[in-house]
């Protein structure tokens, strides 16, 4: 089964938070573009604050890499999604709507988007309260 994650879904793949072990469960997942620089920086927060060793952050940052990009081993277990005016003018409805943040309101709008391109992508990974709210409204499953 595929998922739709956003950021907060995807570092529970690399660092060890509550929630992580529901979303290792999963071997792919279709994600917005952005988090391509969200994880990484949600990693090096990590360091910054003293959670992580800056060796830690490397080595993890190392892993989303690997899983973002594939290697010679291995196929990418992300399929991004590019942001386009589209998904960007859902999106600003959807703050409106639901009171999202601009990066929450954008990775709801790319999950819109991949849902009515295949129907069958209905689960949303997702941490933070009010876009897994809005996310249940827009008529997704949410995981956890």
């Amino acid at each position: 089964m595929i998922a739709f994650a956003d950021s907060s879904a995807l570092v529970k793949l690399y660092a060890d938070e509550a929630g992580s072990s529901e979303v290792r469960r999963f071997e792919r997942f279709v994600v917005a573009q952005i988090a391509r620089v969200e994880v990484p920086a949600a990693l090096w927060k990590k360091q910054r604050i003293g959670d992580i060793t800056i060796g830690d952050a490397g080595l993890l940052v190392a892993d989303f890499e690997a899983d973002w990009f594939g290697t010679d081993d291995e196929a990418p277990r992300f399929d991004p999604v590019r942001m386009t005016s589209l998904v960007v003018e859902d999106a600003a409805r959807l703050t409106g709507t639901h009171g999202l943040r601009a990066y929450d309101a954008i990775q709801l709008a790319t999950a819109r988007a991949v849902h009515g391109a295949d129907p069958s992508i209905t689960l949303l990974a997702a941490f933070d309260r009010t876009l897994r709210d809005a996310a249940v409204a827009e008529g997704f499953d949410v995981v956890p």
